[in-house]
Formats: structure tokens, C-alpha cells, sequence
């Protein structure tokens, strides 16, 4: 099993170079993900914040959603966090159609308020062991619907924020923005499983075809 496995982080807007970081200390080889290509020689994915509608326009344009739309369907674990939750949930509140997909919620964009109306919260979070979070909340999207097969593992006000379902983990706030790197911990340990069943599958790929 990789000891170091390979996460990218998409790098189109957003906090990547902080999410990067965060990776690295969480035990990563970290990169940053700006082409279709790249998604092949990693074994999880981070998408971050930002604005949809500019990650439906930049990473739509360049097939980068449709190969992420693919590694998703294929079983990569991966974190989305504020507009990178938005692009992992099935429904958006608007109407628009999904981007990746893969999570069973709805969100509402920008529904804690505009940029000026940011705020930080002590969040508990289930599942993670470490006690409270530091919540970072800049222009966040509420979820509005869960799924029964979503795990709420934290909620804020009555609403969740931090929600699991199988190798996809949405987090409504910033944790790229404080020193707390459990969300990223969890990616790197699903990405080492990931990147572990990946090769067994292709040595047992090369057996057969011995």
C-alpha cells in the first residue's frame, strides 16, 4: 500500500495552493489538477471553492468535468468543500443541473449570506475524533435535502455542513482555511485505499493475460 499516496487538487480557482498544502501534511504527494490527464496518475481528488458557474465554464471547457464525472463514477474518493461541495451534489436549488454529482443532496448557493457577511463557527463534528472544528463560512451553500444513504457527520443552525456518502466527503466551509486537516486526512487514507485496490486489480489484470 503507497505510503505517500498521489491527491490532486484541482487548480482552476479556489484556495488550491492552501488545500495543496494541507495534503502535504496529511501525508500526500500533492498536485495540482489543470488537465484531464492529470486524473489518471492520481488516487483522490479535492475540488475546492470558489464560484460554480466559473467551474462549470473553465473545467467544462476543457473536459476536465467529464473526466472527473469519470474518475467519480470509478470509484476516486474525493473532497469538495463550499463550491466544491455545490459541484458534487446531485441537485442544486436553482435548477441547475448538477456538475460531478455523486453526493444524494441538494444545496443552495450562497444561502449564509454574500462575501461580506463571511463568518467563523465552532462546528462538532461527528466520526472524526478530534472534537470541534473551526467552521470558515465565505458565501457557503446550505444543504437543503440529504439522501438516506448520506451521512450528516456535522450541523450548524439545524442544517448539515459536513456530509459523507461512500468516498465522497462535502464540507459547506473552509477547513483549507484554519490548521485543522482531518478532512484531509480522511481523503489521503481513502486515496491509499484507492491507489492499493488499483494495483492489485492491475496485477491481477496481468496474471490473466499471462
Amino acid at each position: 500500500m503507497p505510503s505517500r499516496p498521489r491527491v490532486g487538487v484541482l487548480a482552476v480557482q479556489g484556495a488550491f495552493r492552501e488545500h495543496q498544502a494541507m495534503l502535504s501534511t496529511a501525508g500526500a504527494d500533492a498536485v495540482l489538477v489543470r488537465t484531464p490527464a492529470a486524473l489518471s496518475d492520481i488516487a483522490g481528488l479535492v475540488v475546492p471553492g470558489g464560484e460554480s458557474t466559473t467551474l462549470r465554464i473553465v473545467a467544462g471547457d476543457s473536459g476536465l468535468l467529464e473526466a472527473i464525472r469519470a474518475a467519480r463514477a470509478g470509484g476516486m474518493p474525493m473532497l469538495g468543500t463550499c463550491a466544491g461541495l455545490i459541484a458534487l451534489a446531485d441537485g442544486i436549488a436553482d435548477g441547475d443541473t448538477p456538475l460531478v454529482g455523486g453526493l444524494d443532496v441538494t444545496v443552495a448557493r450562497n444561502a449564509y449570506g454574500s462575501q461580506v457577511a463571511s463568518f467563523e463557527a465552532m462546528v462538532d463534528v461527528l466520526g472524526f475524533g478530534d472534537g470541534p472544528c473551526e467552521g470558515v463560512f465565505i458565501r457557503a451553500p446550505r444543504i437543503i435535502r440529504t439522501g438516506p444513504a448520506v451521512e450528516v457527520l456535522a450541523s450548524f443552525q439545524g442544517d448539515p455542513v459536513v456530509v459523507r456518502q461512500d468516498g465522497l466527503l462535502g464540507v459547506a466551509f473552509h477547513p483549507e482555511l484554519t490548521d485543522d486537516s482531518r478532512f484531509h486526512r480522511w481523503l489521503v487514507e481513502r486515496a491509499r485505499r484507492y491507489a492499493a485496490g488499483r494495483t492489485n486489480q492491475t496485477m491481477e489484470d496481468s496474471r490473466v493475460r499471462a
